[in-house]
């Protein structure tokens, strides 16, 4: 079964073109590190919650889109040698850096988490 690490993001719906960009050109460095496959997704159909939603989790502002993504690895194993070696990147790579990639959204809102695959129910293609 696959390793999943999950994100959810609030990102100023003015910066989704920012957003595209940044995730293109960072993503791919979590290919090179054995990543299987990268989802980056705007949200489209997300509710207000009564107790709790994905805009509360955030804290997503008016003029703000949540976005929800995951990169899939093939175990955790690769993902933990993958994460130790991008975060060991992030020095060096200006795909990371805060001056070659900026980040399009405040980073200290993100919340995220590793996941152990325990159903799969589908083609993972």
């Amino acid at each position: 079964m696959p390793y999943i690490d999950g994100f959810v993001i609030a990102v100023p719906t003015a910066n989704k073109q920012k957003f595209i960009d940044h995730a293109l050109t960072a993503d791919s460095v979590f290919m090179e590190q054995g990543a299987t496959r990268i989802l980056e997704c705007w949200g489209d159909d997300v509710p207000d919650g009564t107790l709790t939603d994905f805009r509360k989790a955030v804290q997503a502002k008016e003029d703000e889109t949540v976005c929800f993504a995951w990169i899939e690895w093939p175990d955790k194993a690769t993902r933990d040698a993958g994460m130790a070696r991008v975060n060991e990147l992030f020095e060096t790579d200006e795909r990371l850096g805060s001056e070659g990639n900026p980040i399009p959204f405040d980073g200290k809102r993100m919340i995220f988490g590793g996941f152990e695959a325990i159903v799969h129910l589908g083609d993972m293609t």
